[in-house]
């Protein structure tokens, strides 16, 4: 083999099995990390914001008050 033949057999993915396994292992810690902030993100932006002062009409409360 040549040493230009031996250089590219190198930095093939599918002959070095090291480093193609840490490409892999970096990309699936990339997208688990993504999905999680972007989840966390998303419930942060639709989170509880307080109760809602809501109007109850007299009749229907527990103790109800009519006219």
């Amino acid at each position: 083999m040549s040493q230009e033949t031996t250089e590219t057999v190198e930095k093939d993915i599918r002959a070095n099995w090291v480093t193609s396994s840490r490409f892999l292992f970096y990309v699936q810690v990339f997208c688990i990390l993504a999905f999680v902030l972007g989840g966390c993100y998303k419930l942060y932006n639709h989170r509880y914001k307080g109760k809602p002062d809501v109007e109850v009409q007299k009749s229907s409360q527990y103790t109800p008050e009519y006219k």
